[in-house]
C-alpha cells in the first residue's frame, strides 16, 4: 500500500474513528485529513512537488505526522531530524539530503533553506490531487547516528515502508482495537513505522506523549489505554527504577516491544514480574526499515535472544569469506528481503559495500540456536581483543545485569600497552544501592572466566546515551582518562 492514501482511505470508512492525539489535540479519521489536505496545500504553495524532499525539525507532535502525510500526498520524500541538534549538524543534514523547506517551530534557528512553521500547515490553499507514486519512489531519509563518520542519509522507499508495516501488522496480529503509545522519537524509523504507521495501517490509533518521562509515563497508560508500545532498554531501566510502591493499571497492554540495543533477560524478566507487561525483543536497523527479528506474541519467548525472523526476511549468520556458519557459532548477521533499504543518499561506495549480492552486512556479530532464535552477541566494531583473545563486551555486561543493584551497564575497551587491550564496565545503579565497586567485581568474577573480567569499573550517575536511546559507547571510550 502506499501511505499517501492512508488518511483518506481511513476518512471514508471512519471518519469519526479515532485515529492521532498527542497533549494538545485528538483527531478522528475526517480530522486527520483535512490537517493533511491544508498541510500539502501549504508545502504546495511553498514549491514542494513530486521528488522534492521535506525536513521535518519538530519534536513528538501531531503536526509531525500530518506534515509526513501531506508530502507523501505530494510526492515528495521526508527527512526528519532531531531537534535537539546543533545548528551545524541539523544544518549538515538538510544539505545533505537536499531539502527544499524545513517544517519548524517557531523560534527554531535558520537551518539554509526556506523554513515554514508549524501553524502554516493549516494555512495551504487548495488541497492538490495525490500525486501518482511508484513503489520504488523514495519516502523516507533517515539519518545515522554518525559515530562512524559523517551521518548517512538511509533511503527508505514506500516498498520498504509496506512490507514492514505489513511484517509488523501480521506478527503482532495488528487490528482497528490497537493501539499505539508513542514514547520514540519520531526522527528515527522505529517511531514512524512501529509506532505510528503500523497501528495506522491496521485500523487502529497512535497517542504521541511528546517526549518521554519516567514519572508520567504509566498514568498514560492508565489514562489513554494503548495495546503495545515500543521502547529501548535504558527506557525499560527508567521505569523499574520507580519507587516500589508504584503499581499501575497495565492491563491494556497487550506486549511492548524493546528494540535498538540489547536488553538483559534480567532485566525483562524484572520489568515483567513487577508490572504485568510481557516484553517481546527485537533486532532491525534502520537499514532494513525498523526490524528483521522479533520474539514471537505466541510460542516460545526467549528472553536473552532477539526472537525468530520475521515474515518476508531472511537472516543468516555469515563468516569473514561469505559462507554460513553453522548453528551456535558467531558470526557477522546479514539480511535481505524487501525491507533492505535502496542504499545511502549519494554514496554509491558505501552503499556497495553494506548491501552485498542482496545481502545487507549489519556489522553486528550473532548466533543462531537450534530452534532458529537470534542471539546477537555484539557488534563487530565493539570486540574488544586482550591478549589475541575475542571478548564481547555485551556477555560482561549481561553478568553485571545479574546484580539485582545494577540499572545500566556498558564495557568498552581500553588501550593496554600489553595485551592490546583491556575491559573497563561503566555501571549506574538503582535508587538507593550502595553496592561497591569492590562487590561488583567480585560477582562478576563468580559469573566469568578471569580474562573477561573488566579490570576495572567505574559507577555513573547515568550512562550516556545518543539521541536514538542506545548507550553512548564512543562517549565512555572518550571518557576513559577518568578512571585511568
Amino acid at each position: 500500500m502506499h501511505f499517501a492514501t492512508l488518511p483518506s482511505t481511513r476518512a471514508v470508512e471512519a471518519p469519526s474513528a479515532p485515529s492521532l492525539r498527542d497533549d494538545a489535540v485528538a483527531l478522528t479519521n475526517a480530522d486527520l485529513l483535512a490537517r493533511v489536505e491544508a498541510a500539502a496545500g501549504a508545502l504546495y504553495d511553498h514549491g514542494i512537488r513530486a521528488g522534492s524532499v521535506v525536513a521535518l525539525a519538530l519534536p513528538n507532535r501531531v503536526e509531525l505526522i500530518v506534515a509526513l502525510f501531506a508530502a507523501w500526498r505530494l510526492g515528495a520524500a521526508v527527512t526528519p531530524i532531531n531537534p535537539v541538534l546543533g545548528p551545524t549538524e541539523a544544518m549538515y543534514q538538510v544539505a545533505d539530503a537536499g531539502a527544499a523547506v524545513v517544517v519548524m517551530e517557531e523560534g527554531a534557528p535558520d537551518l539554509g533553506v526556506p523554513r515554514m512553521l508549524v501553524s502554516d500547515l493549516a494555512d495551504g490553499g487548495g488541497a492538490p490531487e495525490p500525486a501518482a507514486l511508484d513503489a520504488d519512489d523514495l519516502a523516507l531519509l533517515i539519518y545515522t547516528s554518525g559515530t562512524t563518520g559523517s551521518p548517512k542519509g538511509v533511503m527508505l522507499t514506500h516498498a520498504n515502508l509496506d512490507a514492514m508495516t505489513a511484517s509488523f501488522a501480521e506478527w503482532f496480529e495488528l487490528g482497528p482495537d490497537d493501539h499505539s503509545l508513542l514514547v520514540l522519537p519520531l526522527f528515527h524509523a522505529n517511531g514512524i513505522v512501529l509506532g505510528t504507521l503500523s497501528a495506522l495501517r491496521a485500523g487502529g490509533q497512535v497517542s504521541i506523549t511528546g517526549r518521554f518521562s519516567r514519572d508520567r509515563f504509566f498514568a498514560d497508560v492508565e489514562r489513554l489505554r494503548p495495546t503495545y508500545f515500543s521502547a529501548v532498554p535504558a527506557i525499560y531501566a527508567l521505569l523499574s527504577s520507580l519507587p516500589e510502591d508504584v503499581r499501575p493499571d497495565t492491563s491494556s497492554l497487550r506486549f511492548a516491544v524493546c528494540g535498538a540495543a540489547p536488553m538483559p533477560a534480567e532485566l525483562i524478566e524484572r520489568f515483567e514480574r513487577r508490572f504485568g507487561v510481557t516484553i517481546v525483543e527485537g533486532y532491525g536497523l534502520s537499514e532494513t526499515t525498523c526490524a528483521s527479528t522479533i520474539n514471537p506474541l505466541r510460542g516460545v519467548r526467549k528472553p536473552g535472544t532477539v526472537g525468530l525472523p520475521l515474515p518476508g526476511q531472511q537472516v543468516a549468520v555469515i563468516a569473514g569469506d561469505g559462507r554460513q556458519v553453522p548453528v551456535g557459532e558467531v558470526g557477522e548477521v546479514v539480511i535481505a528481503g524487501p525491507v533492505v533499504m535502496a542504499g545511502y543518499l549519494g554514496r554509491p561506495e558505501e552503499t556497495a559495500k553494506t548491501i552485498v549480492d542482496g545481502w545487507l552486512r549489519t556489522g553486528d556479530l550473532g548466533r543462531f540456536d537450534a530452534d532458529g532464535y537470534l542471539q546477537i552477541v555484539d557488534r563487530i566494531k565493539d570486540m574488544i581483543i586482550r591478549g589475541g583473545e575475542n571478548l564481547y563486551p555485551k556477555e560482561i555486561e549481561n553478568a553485571l545485569y545479574t546484580h539485582d543493584d545494577v540499572r545500566e551497564a556498558a564495557v568498552v575497551g581500553a588501550p593496554d600497552p600489553v595485551l592490546g587491550e583491556v575491559p573497563v564496565a561503566f555501571v549506574s545503579l538503582r535508587p538507593g544501592a550502595t553496592v561497591s565497586t569492590e562487590l561488583l567485581a567480585s560477582h562478576v568474577r563468580g559469573i566469568l572466566s578471569a580474562f573477561k573480567c573488566p579490570t576495572h569499573i567505574a559507577v555513573l550517575e547515568e550512562l550516556p546515551k545518543n539521541p536514538v536511546g542506545k548507550i553512548d559507547k564512543p562517549t565512555l571510550r572518550r571518557g576513559l582518562q577518568v578512571v585511568s
